[in-house]
């Protein structure tokens, strides 16, 4: 079956786009928004509204397939692609892309989105956003057409078995880091609470006594509030380099304040994601690599998590085999197409990394669903829950979608029986 028409309509994500440069040089907040001006490159102001396009692809039986292109909240930094505005990609996609969807042929969802992942105009290759949401709307087109499940058309396509089983799920709090706590806890989420620890004076502290604080009440938390006693959700916490900074990129002083937590962490497991960011993306690697070993050294069972500066399934090949953190964060819009997280889901397994599905709170509910078929299929460690900053509604999207596969599996293999 061939692609008929081909349509992009400019929508909103569900967050924002924030300039990361200018939060962690100090920009202050004023309300929802940031005083002060922009220093990265295409922002206009720290926060700006996010945006996406869908890409509709209307079969010849008049099916229609979509996929969002999207981009992360921290867009242009980290060795990220350029701020995503629609109404700066639009007249490209019009004039480059539609030709060569239209009148063609849906056959393999892998080497249909190969194809465009490697697709370049002047040199240069699609924008990661682009990428992302084309290879959703192709795999979409795939499951209609061969009409099986998303996750059935990877799992087929990479020789995957299916499991009818849930993948632990990792809430994200935003700034309201108390009450989508709380949230997280009576819901029974595997992994909590991402907390947004990206300022040092007001979240962190010079010395890290408010995050230190600040897991100590977590903790006390969880067993206050969990449903049942044997509840015990993984903590992860991103610092955006932040640790790093307060000193002053002295990985053994990094080390044994990320090993001291583990105190406070108590019986739970503790993940700290993004502790140094040294600006570039090898330097990056070295010094993860040398606080995972000191770690080790220690001998605590705190562990890191990768995500600045590891943006490509080439840059998750290059981490996972330097052994440069315990867990890699797999930002799925940064990897551009969606066979790159499924290729790297599966290169972090093979190689004793832990994996970790992200993402970003910019996203849409079109690029999370799809990546639920992702995660089902590849088995990472725990996916995000997204998008959006307010946890119910993105925890709501993700999680409803993997039960829906989970029981419609179950019947179909049963049929089977």
């Amino acid at each position: 079956m061939k692609i008929k028409r081909v349509f992009f309509v400019p929508g909103k994500s569900a967050f924002f786009f924030d300039d990361q440069r200018a939060i962690k040089k100090g920009a202050k907040s004023d309300g929802f928004v940031y005083q002060g001006r922009p220093v990265t490159r295409g922002f206009e102001s720290i926060r700006m509204a996010g945006e996406c396009i869908s890409i509709v692809l209307e079969l010849e039986d008049g099916q229609q397939a979509v996929g969002d292109c999207a981009a992360v909240q921290y867009s242009g930094v980290g060795g990220r692609d350029p701020l995503f505005l629609a109404a700066h990609y639009l007249p490209f996609l019009k004039q480059n892309l539609q030709p060569l969807l239209e009148g063609l042929e849906v056959d393999s969802f892998r080497g249909l989105a190969e194809r465009f992942e490697h697709l370049k105009f002047e040199g240069k290759r699609l924008h990661t956003a682009i990428r992302y949401g084309l290879s959703q709307a192709l795999l979409d087109a795939r499951a209609r057409v061969s009409k099986k499940l998303k996750c059935e058309v990877i799992a087929e396509e990479y020789n995957l078995t299916l499991v009818p089983e849930r993948v632990k799920v990792f809430g994200q709090s935003g700034d309201d880091r108390y009450t989508n706590a709380d949230k997280m806890i009576l819901k029974q989420v595997d992994a909590l609470p991402h907390a947004l620890i990206n300022n040092i004076e007001d979240k962190l502290g010079w010395q890290g006594e408010k995050l230190r604080e600040y897991i100590r009440w977590l903790v006390d938390r969880i067993i206050k509030l969990r449903p049942r006693p044997d509840y015990r959700p993984d903590l992860h916490i991103d610092v955006y380099g932040t640790i790093g900074l307060i000193f002053e990129g002295n990985l053994t002083r990094v080390a044994d304040y990320l090993a001291s937590l583990e105190k406070e962490a108590g019986e739970f497991n503790l993940y700290i994601e993004g502790p140094v960011d040294m600006e570039e993306k090898y330097r990056q690697l070295e010094a993860l690599a040398e606080i995972t070993r000191k770690l080790q050294t220690l001998g605590s069972r705190v562990k890191i998590v990768a995500d600045e500066h590891c943006n490509t399934i080439e840059d998750i090949k290059e981490f996972a085999e330097a052994k440069a953190s315990h867990m890699i964060q797999i930002k799925t819009p940064d990897l551009g197409g969606i066979q790159n997280v499924v290729e790297s889901n599966l290169y972090c397994k093979a190689h004793g990394i832990e994996a970790y599905q992200g993402g970003t709170c910019n996203e849409t509910d079109i690029s999370a669903i799809a990546c639920v078929h992702v995660a089902m299929a590849t088995r990472p460690d725990r996916m995000l829950a997204k998008p959006g900053m307010g946890f119910d509604e993105g925890f709501m999207i993700v999680n409803n979608e993997m039960e829906r596969i989970i029981e419609l599996l179950k019947i179909k293999q049963g049929e089977k029986i």
